[in-house]
């Protein structure tokens, strides 16, 4: 039976506001095979968001060389709920894509970690309604006409949906309780700014690398994948749930390093047993409408 990988690499990323490591920072996870073809775990912990791209960079460009292909998971949303490309009138036929060029556009991370996430989520809250919704979350001194520390309201049967058609998957299928909405821009638990940030970096990784990158499931569809789907693939991106799996620490180790290695793990043993290429496809009970939804603009967690 041969493996869809040979090289398993799940990311904790951070939305920090200054160079920071250990708990509750950027976390990457390497397991990958030795000359001995034996899986092999190893961990990195750079202290700000440009670190952690250029390692990432590194990882990918050295497994590529040596001809090996790896899954990468990141622990934020790829993508935004159903309707925020056509909300904003962006261009092109492509909505996902087109959020990320406006991230791209928006996005300002500097190498000290300093960024503009609360000011972009104030920005598209503006063009949404003109006022502090649907984003929300932010330190009082941050807040804004357009954004507030306190979310304003439920959304209503007009509003962009809270949830992606995947949160509310997780939110049943995830022990311990799902995903946060991506508006939640701040606090525990909240994707969103690390959504904002983290989204410009997967674009800059994958824009390099050209179509040797694709991204689950918008560019590789919502279905198993096989060997022949992946010829000519280094790298398949997803989004992943580190909550997924129970991890428990070893000695000294922070919960955020278990968690890496123990979803890496779990990959990697699925691939040798054959069963990792059926995760990539849609649950069985999921609409058309949200199928749809998931490979155009809103993508999936893999394995909720």
């Amino acid at each position: 039976m041969s493996r869809l990988f040979s090289a398993y690499v799940i990311v904790d990323w951070s939305a920090a506001a200054k160079p920071t490591t250990g708990a509750d920072s950027i976390w990457i996870g390497v397991l990958k095979r030795d000359v001995r073809f034996r899986l092999t775990f190893e961990s990195y912990n750079p202290s700000t968001r440009g670190e952690a791209e250029t390692r990432l960079a590194a990882v990918l460009d050295d497994l590529k060389k040596r001809g090996e292909r790896a899954l990468v998971g990141f622990d934020f949303p790829l993508g935004f709920p159903r309707g925020l490309s056509q909300a904003l009138s962006l261009p092109g036929e492509v909505r996902w894509r087109a959020v990320w060029d406006q991230l791209a556009k928006m996005v300002k991370d500097k190498a000290d970690n300093t960024n503009n996430r609360f000011g972009v989520g104030s920005e598209i809250n503006r063009r949404l309604t003109g006022g502090p919704f649907p984003f929300w979350g932010c330190p009082p001194k941050d807040a804004l006409t357009t954004l507030q520390p306190k979310r304003p309201r439920e959304h209503g049967p007009d509003d962009l949906p809270e949830f992606r058609y995947a949160d509310e998957a997780a939110q049943s299928s995830i022990k311990g309780g799902g995903a946060h909405s991506i508006w939640k821009l701040y606090y525990n638990g909240s994707v969103g700014g690390q959504a904002i940030v983290g989204i410009p970096a997967v674009r800059r990784l994958k824009d390099a690398r050209g179509d040797t990158v694709r991204v689950w499931p918008f560019e590789t569809g919502f279905k198993t994948l096989t060997e022949a789907d992946l010829d000519g693939v280094a790298t398949v991106v997803a989004e992943v749930y580190p909550s997924l799996i129970k991890a428990v620490p070893g000695a000294g180790e922070v919960k955020d390093l278990a968690q890496v290695r123990g979803l890496a793990e779990h990959f990697a043993k699925l691939d040798e047993t054959g069963k990792l290429g059926a995760i990539f496809a849609a649950p069985k009970a999921l609409s058309e409408d949200a199928v749809v939804a998931a490979e155009t603009e809103e993508g999936w967690i893999l394995g909720a």
